[in-house]
């Protein structure tokens, strides 16, 4: 009986410990950016985010979730030239809706988790490219081509 109880007691701290964790990083990272931000820093720790982005001159930025979920939309933004956008999450998912006329350059790595980054090519060869890395634990990051009548 003393191992179970040490065990449970193990893992009650632990959790304890990782969404105290996460409620000192969701203080220390407040996102920036809004709709019309070209560079946004998404930072997502026992929440949600939603972003339809508008911009002009998208140049990219980060998105972080931890026990928590972004939604991106990028169906309505330029894309700047050189534009990288850097995903993150743990125990938590990331979508981002791209453009048909997007080419994509991604790399992912996962544990315990997925990453969907398989956006077919563009017709045209001089699509704007945005480069974009993703890293996934415990979690899920989906970078998706989107037309403009999907919500």
């Amino acid at each position: 009986m003393r191992p179970l109880r040490a065990l449970v007691l193990f893992k009650l701290g632990f959790w304890v410990g990782a969404l105290a964790s996460a409620l000192l990083l969701k203080r220390a990272l407040p996102s920036h950016g809004d709709a019309d931000s070209d560079e946004l820093a998404l930072v997502a720790v026992t929440n949600g985010i939603e972003l339809q982005s508008r911009a002009r001159a998208f140049r990219g930025g980060s998105a972080l979730t931890w026990f928590g979920g972004i939604s991106l939309d990028l169906r309505e933004a330029t894309l700047a030239p050189d534009a990288r956008l850097s995903l993150g999450t743990m125990f938590g998912g990331i979508d981002v809706k791209v453009p048909p006329t997007w080419r994509i350059e991604a790399t992912g790595r996962a544990v315990f988790g997925g990453v969907a980054d398989d956006v077919p090519e563009p017709d045209d060869p001089e699509s704007p490219t945005l480069a974009v890395v993703s890293t996934a634990i415990f979690g899920g990051v989906s970078v998706r081509r989107a037309d403009t009548t999907e919500s």
